[in-house]
Parts: C-alpha cells; sequence; structure tokens
C-alpha cells in the first residue's frame, strides 16, 4: 500500500458498492472529493469512495522532480520507454486496494475501478487483469499502458465489463489521439467502451461528471445486477 492512507468517503454506514478513484501525477486523494460530492449515487444505495494517494518518487519528465506518482514518465509521448516496472508495482497497489474493499464486505462485481490521466493508466493496467469481475472501469483523460501486452495479460473476468472513457478535445498534456488510439485497442479485443470527448483541456467538466453519474447508475444501480 502506498505510505500514506487512503481518503475513504461513505454516503451511508452500511456501503453496498465501491468507487476506487486513482488521482493524476503530482496530485493526490484529495483532488478528486469535490467530483464525489458532486455525483448523485443515491439509487445505488450507501456508497464508499476510495481516493488513495501514490508515493512520491522522481518523474524523469519533470527533470527528477519528486512528487506523487504511480510510475515513472520517461517520454513527452507516454508510450516510448514506459516504466513496466513501476506500472506493475502500482497494479499490485490498486489490486490490494480491490481486495481491500472485498475485505470489507463489498462483492467485486460492486466496484468501479476510475482515474485520471496517470490513474487512468493504471485503472486499465489493474481492472483488465483483474481475476474477478469488476463493476465498471472509468478512464478519464488518459490511455491504455503496455498496450502491445494487453491481449496476452487480461484477464477472462473483465473481457465484457463495461468501460467509460472520456477526453478533452483540447488536452495538451494527454492527447486526445492517445485516448482513441487506446479506445480502439480496447474495442478491436473486444472490449466494450462508451466514449465521450468534451471541448476542454486536461481537466473535468460538469457534462462530463453528469455523463459518468448517469454510467454510473446504469452499472450500479438497482438494475445492473451485479453481484
Amino acid at each position: 500500500m502506498p505510505s500514506l492512507a487512503p481518503i475513504d468517503l461513505q454516503s451511508g454506514p452500511n456501503p453496498v458498492a465501491s468507487l476506487i478513484i486513482l488521482h493524476g501525477l503530482g496530485a493526490d486523494g484529495s483532488d478528486f472529493v469535490p467530483v464525489c460530492e458532486a455525483l448523485d449515487l443515491r439509487e445505488v444505495g450507501d456508497m464508499r469512495f476510495v481516493l488513495p494517494n501514490a508515493d512520491e518518487m522522481p518523474v524523469t519528465i519533470n527533470g527528477g522532480y519528486v512528487m506523487p506518482a504511480w510510475y515513472d514518465i520517461r517520454s513527452g509521448d507516454l508510450l516510448q520507454r514506459e516504466d513496466e516496472a513501476g506500472l506493475r508495482r502500482s497494479q499490485a497497489v490498486v489490486q490490494g486496494l480491490i481486495d481491500r474493499e472485498i475485505a470489507r464486505g463489498v462483492a467485486p462485481g460492486r466496484i468501479v475501478l476510475m482515474g485520471f490521466s496517470q490513474g487512468s493508466a493504471m485503472t486499465f493496467m489493474t481492472g483488465l487483469r483483474c481475476p474477478y469481475r469488476l463493476a465498471g472501469l472509468v478512464a478519464l483523460s488518459g490511455y491504455l499502458p503496455l498496450a502491445a501486452n494487453t491481449a496476452a495479460e487480461r484477464h477472462a473476468a473483465n473481457s465484457a465489463t463495461p468501460i467509460f472513457m472520456a477526453h478533452g478535445r483540447h488536452d495538451g498534456v494527454v492527447a486526445m489521439a492517445r485516448g482513441v488510439e487506446s479506445r480502439d485497442a480496447l474495442r478491436a479485443i473486444g472490449h466494450p467502451v462508451d466514449w465521450h470527448e468534451y471541448p476542454m483541456e486536461h481537466s473535468v467538466c460538469p457534462e462530463e461528471i453528469a455523463d459518468l453519474n448517469r454510467w454510473l447508475l446504469g452499472v450500479l444501480g438497482p438494475s445492473a445486477g451485479g453481484s
């Protein structure tokens, strides 16, 4: 687990579903507290929001500056010289967060894994390889890491897990072309991707949160059938 404990928020005393949200490079778990507060998931029942904090490490693209990061970024195009060791190390951490929710009584099929930017990469890295079916995966302004390995390493348990992908058309940090490539790569190997794009930069916007809210109700609401 990261050295800092995750932020846990609950909408009620008996959570029946969990949303794990992985922050982006240089941020921390508190960044997505406003998003949790903006979501209206009362139809689901009591929710737990889990907002972990990545450990600090030197990041090559930022001149070796030490900051919270799930893995190193060595190149501006993101896909060159990927930090495979860092990705796999954080994969184990995120899988531990999923296992923690299961141990606290939330069924795998009632857990959504979500991330922004680097956190999106970790959502794909972990969620597609998770050995039990999750309710859904959410990737905001991110991309698919180690794409060439995905088909061989993904677990059959999550071959049909719904995926929500969203990206800003004016993103100058993770170009939307990277998101489109990732969407197409996932669809090519059979993953169901619900794609959304917005007139924004590397951020989130109210329209995106509203679309995400509807999608979360679809995968976690009374008619979702998760177990």
